[in-house]
């Protein structure tokens, strides 16, 4: 039996703890007519929470699985199969080439700061080289999170690093019913990921490192670099029956690997040549495809200049701009050289230490 520590989880809260916390959602005084339905909600959300109901509608996993007749969550079920389907469709050579752009910033004028980002000024740009090839783009602007009503990306709860085999591809940690852990904007964007030939990500630079939206999307995907796509052989999420299938010879499958991408990391004083390299390492190492020195890039943009004029700075910048449009003509080319058959992808032998 593998050892499988505890010890570090917290009691479960107390009823007048959980009705408080329950009950914050609904401070404005156009809920106060409805304070008795409230009241009744909040005693079933309490009666799931304490019942660990994460997953309230299951059905057996049926064909294709280790265990059959293992209950699965029906969420988690239809997550999957539009995975499958993206994923036949990414394979298809007739299908048309799919470009999925990622807006890596917080900011948008549809929130507290009142301007757009200039990421998604660049963004555009880069979105402008394609419009005339019939290739598709797909726009997945992370500000949302900050914008947009009941838009979430929950944290990774590092199953992984308990054992790869409970990582599940797709991740199946949320929704969790019972904790209100729900609406997760990750089950689209796997969808979205895998649907993608090709891959461009813009960001700014927050601290020296990632946006907050940006790394939360980056630490969901850790189940597509070697996620386990059949959740019953761990019955779950049984972390013991996770680390001996681990130990017995795991082959950590690269599910998003063949995909070519790009990325232009911008800041204002400091920090874009360690962020373009931790993003471009990332990916590396996921399998995807770099589509060259020229869609690998980090500029300064107005560089200690003020914020209020920084969108001026960009303006002026017309090198920079043109740089932008390097990065889409860079990936158009390889992602068509590769679809082609012109461009072989890396060949990877095998790898004495895969993790």
């Amino acid at each position: 039996m593998m050892d499988v520590r505890t010890g570090q989880a917290p009691a479960m809260l107390a009823r007048e703890e959980f009705g408080r916390r329950f009950r914050m959602a609904y401070l404005d005084p156009l809920f106060e007519d409805a304070k008795d339905a409230i009241a009744q909600l909040e005693e079933i959300a309490w009666q799931a929470y304490v019942g660990g109901r994460k997953s309230p509608l299951t059905t057996p996993a049926g064909p294709g699985f280790s265990d059959p007749d293992y209950q699965l969550s029906v969420e988690w079920l239809a997550t999957r199969q539009r995975l499958l389907d993206a994923q036949a469709s990414w394979a298809r050579p007739e299908s048309p080439t799919r470009v999925l752009l990622v807006c890596g910033a917080s900011r948008n004028d549809g929130t507290c700061p009142g301007e757009m980002s200039k990421t998604f000024r660049l963004l555009e740009l880069i979105r402008g080289v394609f419009a005339p090839t019939g290739m598709l783009t797909d726009v997945l602007d992370l500000s949302l999170l900050a914008s947009e009503y009941g838009r979430r990306i929950h944290p990774c709860k590092g199953c992984v690093s308990t054992a790869m085999p409970l990582c599940n591809w797709p991740c199946s940690c949320y929704p969790n019913h019972a904790m209100n852990q729900v609406n997760d904007w990750m089950a689209e964007i796997y969808e979205r990921w895998t649907a993608a030939h090709a891959i461009v990500i813009v960001t700014p630079v927050y601290w020296y490192q990632s946006p907050s939206p940006l790394k939360l999307m980056i630490d969901r995907l850790v189940c597509a670099d070697g996620g386990n796509p059949d959740p019953t052989r761990t019955s779950g999420k049984n972390p013991a029956k996770a680390k001996q299938l681990e130990m017995d010879g795991w082959d950590y499958p690269k599910h998003l690997a063949g995909r070519v991408y790009g990325l232009m990391v911008h800041g204002d004083v400091a920090g874009v040549e360690g962020s373009r390299r931790m993003l471009s390492d990332w990916l590396d190492w996921m399998g995807l495809v770099d589509a060259g020195p020229q869609a690998r890039l980090d500029r300064y943009i107005g560089y200690y200049e003020p914020y209020a004029t920084s969108h001026e700075s960009l303006d002026r910048d017309e090198a920079v701009q043109q740089e932008a449009r390097n990065v889409g003509h860079a990936v158009m080319q390889a992602v068509s050289a590769l679809r082609s058959g012109q461009l072989q992808p890396r060949r990877h032998w095998r790898n004495p230490r895969p993790k």
